[in-house]
């Protein structure tokens, strides 16, 4: 692991390489009005029919990508966090923490198909994890990940985490790594024996949320709650750089085109990073987009970046203005 001085020594030079002169520049090119009550949380894409599925509180809300259009809603739900993808199944896994339970849903009529319990509390994050063929919830409030099989629509397994879990993801290699917020940790699990196989810190990193993952260099990105973005190499853990990006981050993005990772922040910024090979990285930019705007999904496709945000209101006061946004080159 490298020193402390050695990493701050990379935030800053990440810090400097922001102030140069980008040669892509970046902005929010357009802002949808959306509407609807209650809160939101992780935001996930469907390539195949170009839709945007928003965890809305009781629902899933579901916008067109190609002109920013509410599409449908999938309703009935409890309290839900995330959404992780079957797509060879066209099928949809979404975890409901006040239900214990994982919502699955058709991807193409947007109806719920079934509610699988689970044995976990409070599931938030969920992914899809293709060399187990499982699906697994970051449960916060018993502090362990649950396994669903979608084949048998069961709930087949509880793993034991050493911390709070916050987002995971999945190498697709038998693999899947969670950040662990209350330890600044981060653990893999292997999925094939449902166990923790191994744990790393993520210090100077404080409360690690989002979490992307590049499939080719094996390189882990954990976005922190001290404005931190460190990277993790995924097959020993060893640390090779920390890179500043901005305050109040919730989620973390990779496009393996580009070769730039993304990081939504609760202050108003997306902070883009640029992996110019496995062990460095330079801030690209730190593009405005709207104040609370901290959860986003990744459009491959069009390299575009979706977030959604809503008009500042008092505590506990209905959402107001609720939009999305959509970030890219131009």
């Amino acid at each position: 692991m490298k020193s402390f001085a050695s990493l701050l020594f990379l935030v800053a030079g990440g810090a400097v390489a922001a102030t140069a002169a980008a040669a892509t520049q970046y902005a929010v090119l357009q802002r949808h009005p959306l509407g609807g009550s209650g809160g939101w949380d992780y935001l996930t894409i469907d390539a195949a029919t170009h839709h945007l599925l928003i965890a809305r509180n009781d629902r899933v809300m579901v916008v067109d990508t190609r002109d920013g259009k509410p599409a449908g809603e999938i309703s009935g739900m409890q309290h839900i966090h995330g959404i992780a993808l079957l797509p060879s199944q066209r099928r949809g896994y979404v975890s409901d923490g006040a239900a214990n339970s994982v919502r699955e849903i058709d991807l193409d009529t947007l109806k719920e198909l079934r509610n699988i319990p689970i044995g976990g509390q409070g599931p938030d994050a969920i992914v899809f994890d293709p060399a187990s063929g499982h699906v697994l919830t970051m449960n916060g409030h018993s502090g362990n990940a649950s396994v669903v099989d979608p084949a048998s629509h069961k709930a087949i397994a509880d793993i034991a985490l050493p911390g709070r879990p916050e987002f995971a993801v999945s190498d697709g290699r038998g693999h899947v790594f969670v950040n662990l917020e209350d330890k600044s940790e981060l653990a893999r699990i292997d999925t094939r024996a449902d166990k923790v196989d191994a744990v790393w810190k993520l210090a100077p990193c404080d409360a690690p949320s989002g979490l992307a993952l590049d499939p080719q260099t094996r390189r882990l990105f954990s976005v922190c709650d001290n404005q931190l973005m460190v990277v993790t190499d995924a097959d020993n853990g060893h640390q090779v750089a920390a890179v500043a990006i901005g305050k109040g981050p919730d989620a973390a993005a990779f496009d393996p085109a580009t070769h730039l990772v993304y990081s939504s922040n609760h202050d108003g910024t997306l902070t883009i990073v640029h992996e110019d090979d496995a062990d460095h990285y330079r801030v690209e930019a730190n593009v405005p987009t709207q104040v609370g705007a901290r959860t986003m999904a990744l459009d491959e496709a069009s390299h575009h970046v979706w977030l959604v945000a809503a008009a500042p209101a008092p505590r506990h006061a209905p959402v107001k203005e609720f939009t999305a946004l959509v970030v890219g080159a131009h």
